[in-house]
């Protein structure tokens, strides 16, 4: 099953009965996002995905706008005492010439897994800047009739939540 689920003993109640099962839970691990070396954030995240949510990451900073302007994200070797890998931490190294911004004591990025409102400290900072374009409101890309399709579709693709009942997801359709 991989580091995404694991599989645990559970206590299952369904009215007044109880009984003990094996159940698949989806599995949660910190994430260590670094820049250029240096330590930038840390989230909780399921296993998998990780580049794309350092990279993610990233864009909704405005710290880049395309992928070009990243030159490569890896997982740091020795991350443990003894040597070995968690896969818990990734460096991110920036194409040459994109600016790295000031990453200082003060700069502590707290992260969640939530929708990204949690945890800022004013309506300001929810306006993050980014560099991406916004797009005009009254002159939509999509169809109603292709948006009301993508929830069917990416619920097709969630193999992990039919097997937990439980996973967050997001999606991008072109």
């Amino acid at each position: 099953m991989g580091r995404v689920t694991e599989r645990r003993r559970v206590l299952r109640v369904r009215g007044e009965a109880a009984s003990h099962r094996a159940d698949t839970l989806v599995a949660e691990e910190p994430l260590e996002i670094r820049l250029g070396g240096r330590a930038l954030a840390i989230t909780m995240r399921t296993p998998g995905d990780d580049f794309a949510l350092a990279t993610g990451f990233l864009v909704s900073e405005g710290v880049v706008a395309t992928a070009d302007e990243v030159a490569s994200v890896v997982y740091c070797a020795g991350a443990q005492a003894d040597g070995s890998n968690t896969y818990n931490i990734v460096d991110v190294r920036l194409a040459p010439g994109v600016p790295v911004p000031d990453i200082t004591l003060e700069r502590n990025v707290y992260t969640t897994s939530s929708c990204g409102l949690c945890g800022k400290a004013s309506l300001d900072a929810v306006r993050t800047a980014t560099r991406m374009p916004t797009p005009d409101p009254h002159n939509p890309r999509i169809t109603p009739e292709l948006l009301s399709t993508l929830p069917d579709r990416l619920r097709a693709a969630q193999t992990v939540f039919d097997r937990t009942g439980g996973l967050h997801a997001a999606a991008l359709f072109t």
